[in-house]
Parts: structure tokens; C-alpha cells; sequence
């Protein structure tokens, strides 16, 4: 809204609003792809000058120390365009301190080179989150190697890159329709267009939130009336679920644990279920209800990309109207599922970057932590130290110190 609202001002300069008539502009990030060997450069003017352009970005600070991230994470040139030869070339420290892929003297081609670069645009776009993933796992593993300064640069480079990479993957689709919409119509529209056999009064959504399968969680919200039932969320950390990222299974273990549960305590059940996913995610849901003898219970897939809803047995989705109330109610389901889940996730990488991985250990108490910490001064040190050299340590016994290392391997 401010980005719009400052190019209006600009270009219909209206009498009395004077906040945005100067010549500032939001900055872009441009990178000119008919160079030889292109760098992501910030300008504040678009221009039909072939090149590519990224923005506005409203936040300065973030986006520029996202871009110095992002031309160090993927090798890319900093400096001017200068040759080897040419009578005022220097070689740049980049390539020293690793910074650069060093194109400027062969050490990469140009091929390779503008792989690098769509690679960073394509990021840059929002269509490269294994980065960010990749980003995490490294502050957690850094947290808990006691780390901490590391951790902290890490997590301020997350949040550079969420400020300006998550600015551009937004849709804005809620500016074209009105937040509110008619709850009581949109529940009997999902019965007609779904074909349910009774009004989808009570709808439970679940979903799974995970980095590359550690800290998996699934999370259930529940809608009565078309409105959300927070008295009837619930949040599942995964169990069987422990050798990598399997959505499938996650998704099966959690719609098992709820409605197991319910079975057992001549609860009621929900009148219609929500995965967030498409085939594969209400595949493994479906199985996992029809084992337990739930196979007339509703149960449907919406699929985030082209909000696509699928049934079970049905070779083709459903697309409903994007203006309809019943999309908008399934929408706002999945959106807080998908909420809560990530929220109970964040919650627990928090705890884990605040503990260390010596506070599992059965035995070991705060001093004999801190006198561990104090020798060696990182659990990765000590784990590669040996039982004898633990034993140097006081009040740690051989029997202790071979309970360490195995608890640390």
C-alpha cells in the first residue's frame, strides 16, 4: 500500500499531500543479463534498458544487506566491470576471502557463471526457500555448539532475507475481495458444490510444519459455524516420524492420533476435513481414516498453488469460483492451520537454540556442564575429545565420560 500510495502522489501530485513530491524513490535491484558476467546492482529508476529489475522494496537496510548476502551465498561479482589486462585492473579481494567465483579470471566460465545468477534471481523471486531451510538447520546447529555469535549473524541475515524476499512472494489477493463474507451462505456453498451428505457445520484442518524433517509438527484447527474454535485446536509434535522429511506420513500420524482418540471417547465427530496439500497428503489421510473404518467420513485436499480442491477416488479437482464464500472459507482454514502449526515449530527451535544439546544428557548437572563447557569451550569439542582427556576434567569419571561421548555420537 505505501509503495502504491507513493507512486500515485508521484504521478498525480495531488495539492496538499507533499509527503512523497521529492524525487526519492523505493529502491529496485537491477542486474543487467547482457553483460558477460552480470552483478545485482540497486538503482531507483526503471528503465527500459534490457535489463532485469527487482522491487520496489520499501525497507533500505534490509534489502541491501540481503543483496550483499545473496552475491556472497552464490559466488556472484561485486566489483566493476574490469578485465585482466586492461591498464587500470586490480584483482579484488573477493575472490581471496571467498566472497566471489573469481569470473573475471576464468576460475569459473560464463556459462556456470549465469547459472549462479538465475539461481540468485530465481531466489530472489521467492522460488528458492531450500536456501532459507538450508539457513535454519545451520543457526540451530550453531546454537547448539553454544555458538551463539554465529547463531545471532545467521538469524539476522533470516530476517534481512525474509523482509525482502517474503515482500516479493506475497499474491495480494486479499486487496481484490473484501475480508468479510457471508460465513452461514459459504458453509451450505461447500455442502452443494462438494456434494457432502450434510451441512459442514464443525470442519477440522490439519497441517505439517518441518525443516527437512526435524522439529515436525502438525497442527488442527477446528471451524464451527464457519468460525474459527479455538477451545478445539490441537497441536501434535511428529513421533514415528524420524528419518527425514516424509509429509505423507506426518500427515497420516496426526489424522490417526486425533481421531483415534475421538473413537475412543465417544466424541463427535467433524462433519468435513481439510488437508492442506493435494493428492499425495489426502491419499495418506484417507488410508489412514478408511484403516480405522472412517470411510464415510468427508474429507478433502486444497492444494495451495491453484487452490484446487480434491476429493477421494476423483481423478480431477474441483475449482471453485476464487470469489466464491465457500473458497474463502476453506482458504481461511488452511491459512490458520497453517498458522498454528508454524507457530508451535518456531516454538520449539527457539527452545532447542536456547538449550543445549549437554541438557539431555541424564546425569549431568549445571556444574559439571559448565565446568565441560569451561575446559573444552564448545560441545563440538567436546565431542571429538577423547575419554581420557574428559577424564581430565573434574568430578567426570571414566563411566560418565564414556556416557558423554556416546550421548554426543
Amino acid at each position: 500500500a505505501l509503495l502504491l500510495e507513493g507512486k500515485m502522489i508521484k504521478e498525480l501530485r495531488p495539492r496538499y499531500n507533499i509527503s512523497f513530491r521529492d524525487d526519492k524513490r523505493f529502491l529496485l535491484v537491477k542486474v543487467r543479463m547482457q553483460d558477460p558476467f552480470p552483478r545485482f546492482e540497486l538503482a531507483r529508476i526503471k528503465k527500459d534498458d534490457g535489463a532485469r529489475y527487482f522491487g520496489p522494496f520499501a525497507h533500505s537496510g534490509s534489502l541491501r544487506n540481503a543483496v550483499d548476502f545473496i552475491t556472497r551465498q552464490f559466488g556472484l561479482r561485486s566489483c566493476r566491470a574490469v578485465i585482466p589486462g586492461e591498464e587500470d585492473y586490480r584483482h579484488c579481494m573477493d575472490d581471496i576471502i571467498r566472497h566471489c567465483s573469481a569470473p573475471c579470471i576464468g576460475k569459473v566460465d560464463q556459462a556456470e557463471y549465469r547459472e549462479r545468477v538465475e539461481a540468485a534471481c530465481a531466489f530472489l523471486e521467492g522460488r528458492r526457500k531450500d536456501l532459507l531451510a538450508e539457513l535454519e538447520r545451520e543457526m540451530i546447529e550453531a546454537s547448539e555448539r553454544l555458538e551463539f555469535e554465529k547463531a545471532a549473524q545467521i538469524r539476522d541475515s533470516l530476517s534481512d532475507l525474509r523482509r525482502t524476499v517474503g515482500a516479493r512472494t506475497r499474491k495480494f489477493s486479499r486487496d481484490h475481495f473484501p475480508r468479510s463474507f457471508d460465513r452461514t451462505a459459504a458453509v451450505s456453498e461447500l455442502q452443494e458444490h462438494l456434494r457432502l451428505p450434510r451441512t459442514p457445520n464443525v470442519i477440522e484442518g490439519f497441517d505439517i510444519s518441518n525443516i527437512s524433517g526435524t522439529l515436525a509438527v502438525a497442527s488442527m484447527v477446528q471451524f464451527v459455524g464457519g468460525r474459527p474454535n479455538k477451545a478445539g485446536y490441537r497441536r501434535f509434535r511428529i513421533k514415528t516420524v524420524t528419518d527425514g522429511p516424509d509429509d505423507f506420513r506426518m500427515m497420516a500420524e496426526a489424522v490417526e492420533r486425533r481421531y483415534s482418540r475421538l473413537l475412543r471417547e465417544g466424541q463427535a465427530l467433524p462433519d468435513l476435513i481439510l488437508i492442506d496439500g493435494g493428492k499425495g497428503q489426502l491419499n495418506a489421510a484417507c488410508r489412514q481414516l478408511w484403516g480405522m473404518g472412517m470411510e464415510d467420513l468427508p474429507i478433502l485436499g486444497l492444494a495451495k498453488r491453484n487452490e484446487e480442491v480434491f476429493l477421494p477416488g476423483e481423478s480431477e479437482p474441483i475449482v471453485l469460483d476464487r470469489t466464491s464464500s465457500g473458497l474463502r472459507l476453506l482458504q481461511q482454514l488452511r491459512d490458520e492451520a497453517h498458522r498454528f502449526a508454524l507457530t508451535y515449530h518456531r516454538e520449539l527451535r527457539r527452545k532447542r537454540i536456547q538449550n543445549s544439546v549437554l541438557d539431555d544428557l541424564p546425569g549431568l548437572g549445571v556444574k559439571r556442564k559448565a565446568l565441560l563447557l569451561q575446559h573444552f569451550g564448545s560441545v563440538e569439542q567436546i565431542r571429538s575429545a577423547t575419554v581420557e582427556e574428559l577424564c581430565a576434567v573434574p568430578g567426570i569419571g571414566r563411566k560418565f565420560a564414556e556416557q558423554v561421548l556416546q550421548h554426543l555420537r
